[in-house]
């Protein structure tokens, strides 16, 4: 049987605080190249996760302890959807090929992820043309407009 205790959570937590990223992952999965990948995923709430999209699977997110704002884009990167995982939502699934991007709203914030795997590694394409890259400053402000983002909105700074 594999578990993931409260104690594990705390201590994910702990490792993200640490990590340059804010951000630091355990797998439920063996090997990366598992048909399912399965993941909790604790994420401090200045850690970026950069609009991206996944070609070849779904993603579905579920929030083990604290709350995410969930946004979906099109791809002119208009908000699609918007739900905020832990406090109004429990479950969301991204479709395959869908533009996401998440916020963590609380520190010591857990998310979990499941999507088919193996592994593979985010190239830039993967990544929305719109939005800012981890090195560029502007994806603080990114972020900001995370927290109020609306469903027909878009983010200005594009």
């Amino acid at each position: 049987m594999n578990k993931l205790s409260f104690d594990q959570l705390s201590a994910l937590s702990d490792d993200a605080r640490l990590s340059p990223r804010l951000r630091m992952n355990h797998n439920i999965h063996s090997d990366l190249s598992d048909p399912v990948q399965r993941l909790a995923i604790a994420m401090e709430p200045d850690t970026y996760i950069r609009p991206h999209r996944h070609m070849e699977t779904w993603e579905l997110l579920t929030a083990l302890r604290g709350r995410f704002i969930v946004l979906t884009f099109d791809d002119e990167g208009v908000v699609i959807n918007r739900a905020v995982l832990g406090e109004e939502d429990s479950v969301i699934e991204t479709p395959v090929a869908g533009w996401h991007a998440v916020l963590s709203l609380d520190t010591d914030a857990v998310i979990f992820e499941v999507k088919q795997g193996p592994y593979k590694a985010f190239k830039e394409e993967d990544f929305a043309p719109w939005s800012p890259a981890a090195d560029d400053d502007n994806h603080k402000v990114l972020m900001r407009w995370y927290r109020e983002a609306q469903v027909g909105q878009r983010w200005s700074g594009c």
